[in-house]
């Protein structure tokens, strides 16, 4: 047994400078050296009980990995890793640790919790860099189930199935896999190149991965079980943009948060010399406050603004985006108003952005949620120049999926309806998760979601087998 390391702080990330990261799409956290990482790996303590596991949507044995780490023994890590998660390198850069495995550490008792995040994205990069096997596919079962969706959950599910033996084919709308990691996530924070490696490994065991295929107008539901699939899997996501309905939406220089982040990680209009168009604005206003805020806001620091305000209506508290997050971004020169609500987006004689009023705000009571409701402060109207609006306040699913599957059961958010354990939706064999059911959520939730579901599928089919 590895001797410990009963320091009470975590070994520190090593970054990039703020004032040279914010001009620059290149990834932020550098990530451990061999040394930091067994070091790190020293402060577990290889609890019994395994708090953090209970504690991870997808069930890593995280103290086991973290112990072999310990040990230096970085691929056998990466084989503990491997058996749940099918994005190790992703969710070691992008899932909320500080909220879900590392909040439930001993060690964040009495000091700072394992870093068990930038552990696994340590030994999932370690992997890659030095492994030159290929993972095997594994001989087919007979079986054939459909995805829907290129996305965490989808790829997830994919994984966990493909691994059992069934043929797996995954049917992604756009012309690249990924979803949200490839369209959604910035480069400086999760780079690209490392999402298709994990696709790729994917692909290796068998996955098929079909681009360009909008299920609801290529295909439906219906004629995918025609074609031989004994399950589908909803993972299509929640790609529909909210707005705030407010004057001013329809002005020149308005953007989605979805559309925004869109042109720049998935069309690369980061790129010198891209094609794709999109604004470059000087003064920019970002309203929200979760991650996918955040990844706006810093994106458009990147894409040559020189002032960048996040407008949020609740308190720095309240923010829902990880912490890390917050604490780039207000280290890059984002600039925060919070208790602060748009009510209109100001136009020129051009049609275009020229500026955004807000009221103030105030909490009061909690609201359904259990959080304290924003109220507005009488006659505090103010208003901030800017010639780029950025709404990031959430999404929805696309409506075509269930206006296009008959007896599909959505609520009233269009979000699909399942049993809320396996996924089952409300038609036989058809299986839903992630953001498509739940509306805007984290990554790893929606590979949760997947995992789940592919366990409720091999023994759906196992039990038709078996009459």
């Amino acid at each position: 047994m590895p001797e410990r390391n009963m320091s009470p702080e975590r070994c520190r990330m090593p970054v990039q400078d703020p004032m040279v990261r914010r001009r620059n799409f290149d990834e932020v956290a550098l990530g451990y050296t061999y040394e930091m990482a067994i070091s790190e790996a020293k402060r577990c303590l290889n609890c019994k009980n395994k708090p953090c596991t209970t504690a991870c949507p997808v069930s890593i044995d995280i103290p086991a990995f973290i112990e072999r780490v310990a040990s230096d023994d970085m691929e056998g890590a990466y084989r503990i890793i491997s058996q749940s998660s099918s994005l190790p390198a992703v969710c070691g850069r992008v899932c909320p640790q500080e909220r879900q495995c590392e909040s439930k550490c001993v060690r964040g008792i009495k000091g700072e919790s394992v870093g068990i995040g930038r552990l696994e994205r340590f030994v999932a990069d370690y992997h890659r860099e030095h492994c030159t096997e290929k993972p095997q596919a594994p001989q087919w079962n007979g079986h054939r189930v459909a995805i829907i969706g290129a996305g965490p959950s989808g790829l997830t599910a994919a994984g966990d199935l493909a691994k059992l033996g069934y043929k797996v084919t995954v049917y992604e709308a756009l012309h690249l896999a990924g979803g949200v990691l490839v369209y959604g996530i910035p480069e400086f924070r999760l780079p690209k190149l490392i999402v298709q490696k994990e696709i790729d490994n994917l692909k290796a065991i068998g996955v098929d991965i079909e681009t360009n295929m909008v299920i609801g107008k290529v295909l439906t539901i219906d004629e995918l079980f025609e074609m031989g699939n004994e399950a589908v899997y909803i993972g299509s996501g929640a790609g529909l943009p909210r707005f705030m309905n407010i004057p001013g939406e329809s002005l020149k220089g308005v953007y989605s948060a979805n559309e925004y982040l869109t042109r720049i990680n998935l069309m690369k209009a980061y790129k010198p010399g891209s094609k794709t168009p999109i604004r470059r604005s000087s003064k920019v206003v970002v309203a929200g406050g979760g991650n996918v805020a955040m990844d706006a806001a810093r994106s458009a620091m990147r894409m040559g603004a020189n002032e960048v305000y996040i407008v949020y209506r609740r308190g720095m508290e309240e923010l829902p985006a990880r912490k890390e997050e917050v604490e780039h971004a207000m280290e890059e020169g984002i600039i925060f108003k919070t208790l602060s609500n748009p009510v209109e987006i100001l136009g020129d004689e051009n049609g275009e952005v020229c500026g955004v009023r807000c009221n103030e705000m105030e909490l009061g009571e909690p609201d359904a949620s259990g959080r304290r409701k924003p109220v507005v402060k009488e006659g505090s109207l103010f208003t901030i120049e800017a010639d780029t609006m950025i709404i990031a306040i959430g999404t929805s699913p696309n409506p075509l999926i269930r206006s296009t599957t008959p007896g599909l059961k959505t609520n009233d958010r269009g979000c699909i309806v399942t049993d809320g354990e396996s996924g089952l939706t409300s038609r036989e064999a058809v299986y839903a998760g992630g953001d498509a059911v739940t509306g805007a959520a984290t990554v790893i939730l929606a590979m949760g979601a997947g995992k789940a579901a592919a366990k409720a599928i091999d023994e759906y089919i196992k039990s038709k087998e078996g009459k």
